[in-house]
């Protein structure tokens, strides 16, 4: 078989003579290239790598620093969930006061005092009863503020619906706001509003692996014939065992993008001066959505579909499952009459069921578009497959790119919602290095009696918008 070669460097050799520069070890030749080169063999537990998840889901762009942060914008509009008032029914005037964090992720604040509510006068609102009070339904204006109450005058000619101070004179109550009024001939709105945009920050991690084979033993010896780009014939040769070693090590850059965590100030770790990472399972976790409920009826899936109407409302959303959730989606669409079946326009697969159902990918609409996948990683008993606590059933990630402001350039930028970030300069590049040292297999770096093929990576990942992803447990 002859496969052109890219440019990398690797110089095949006339003959069939072990050296550094004609050993295949570079990783993207092998993965874009020569996926089917190696030896045939039967493995007893099937492809023991994990599915190329981040490959399929995300990018990889480079980063010079150890430290990368964006800032991401809050809502657009305000809205205070945990408002109080001792106004009584009927009362045409009602001040009310909020409870909520002032400051709250996700939320506007006013720049001339951060520990001020968001709330102007002239500011129309919207006072709606919580739980228990589902009857309190009132529009006002706001006429007086302080740094956490606000004074309504109602619109209502019955004036405030609430309950009245003698039942409960602090009944929760939620306020948005949905306009402004003012008088002919008023000033304009006191004060201004700017995004509070919300810091985030990850380090990457170096992780590393070595295969060593002594030079005695080296007969395990792999040859793959090519043609380079000018037309010239020669070989490349490859060691059996160290590629295991590479395919573990591969797995090993995804699992640990996907599980790292940031030490803890009090823990060992940290104490020690391991910083951690934090990883896809993590961000979700802490700034995302997790969802521990059934999925028995189409119902239960429609509580996920409400909860992405209430965050950005991706169009195009991937799941990526384990068989017993993929299972339960699959028996929630087939209860519906076949509902979905080519309802879906396969967007993200440039509109082509085939190309979809290729990759493994089956797709369906529910006021979004889902393209559902069995994950290998939480079937394989070896890794998180039959876990029991801590368990994890399938992740899902919003398709495409969002909108952040990058701290490095100091300027918005596109970026996807999921994405590696390696350490690399103009000298440096740490995405995948791959070295042989020793004295066997045609290196000459020491007088050791052997060949040391060594793996390095150092990165991160990205998770941006997390409030646009869903963790199932």
């Amino acid at each position: 078989m002859s496969l052109n070669v890219p440019g990398f460097a690797l110089q095949p050799s006339a003959t069939k003579v072990p050296s550094a520069t004609n050993y295949l070890a570079n990783f993207n030749f092998l993965n874009q290239y020569l996926p089917d080169t190696y030896e045939k063999e039967f493995e007893r537990y099937g492809n023991r790598t994990i599915s190329g998840f981040l490959r399929m889901t995300g990018a990889e762009m480079p980063s010079n620093s150890d430290l990368i942060k964006w800032a991401e914008q809050g809502r657009l509009h305000i809205k205070y969930t945990s408002v109080s008032t001792p106004a009584a029914a009927a009362d045409d005037t009602a001040t009310f006061t909020v409870a909520d964090v002032l400051i709250p992720a996700n939320q506007v604040f006013n720049p001339a005092d951060a520990s001020n509510i968001a709330i102007r006068i002239g500011n129309t609102v919207m006072i709606s009863g919580n739980t228990g009070f589902a009857g309190i339904s009132n529009k006002g204006i706001v006429t007086a503020v302080t740094a956490t109450t606000f004074t309504v005058k109602f619109y209502e000619g019955g004036g405030y619906t609430g309950v009245g101070t003698g039942v409960d004179a602090n009944e929760k109550v939620t306020v948005w706001i949905y306009g402004s009024e003012f008088k002919k001939g008023q000033n304009g709105m006191s004060g201004s509003l700017e995004p509070f945009d919300t810091i985030l920050e990850n380090n990457p991690i170096i992780l590393k692996d070595t295969y060593e084979v002594n030079g005695s033993d080296m007969a395990q010896i792999g040859w793959i014939e090519v043609s380079t780009e000018d037309g010239a014939d020669g070989y490349l040769w490859y060691l059996k065992a160290e590629h295991e070693t590479r395919m573990r090590f591969d797995d090993y850059l995804e699992s640990a993008m996907i599980e790292a965590v940031p030490a803890e100030a009090a823990s060992g770790a940290i104490g020690d001066s391991f910083k951690g990472s934090e990883g896809l399972f993590h961000a979700i976790e802490q700034r995302g959505n997790v969802w521990t409920g059934a999925l028995a009826a189409l119902a239960d899936f429609d509580d996920i579909v409400e909860r992405l109407d209430k965050q950005g409302a991706i169009e195009e959303n991937v799941l990526f499952l384990n068989r017993s959730t993929s299972f339960a989606i699959d028996d929630m669409l087939a209860a519906q009459n076949s509902y979905g079946a080519g309802g879906t326009s396969y967007g993200l697969f440039d509109n082509d069921e085939e190309m979809a159902l290729n990759l493994g990918f089956t797709g369906f609409r529910r006021g979004y578009d889902f393209y559902k996948s069995d994950w290998k990683y939480l079937n394989d008993p070896t890794m998180r497959g039959g876990l029991v606590g801590g368990a994890v059933e399938g992740v899902l990630v919003p398709a495409g790119s969002t909108n952040v402001y990058d701290q490095v350039l100091g300027r918005n930028a596109k970026r996807p919602f999921l994405h590696v970030r390696y350490r690399a300069s103009e000298t440096e590049d740490r995405r995948y290095k791959s070295w042989i040292t020793g004295s066997a297999g045609g290196a000459a770096t020491s007088d050791k009696d052997v060949m040391t093929v060594n793996f390095l990576s150092e990165r991160a990942l990205c998770t941006m918008g997390a409030n646009n992803f869903l963790l199932f447990k």
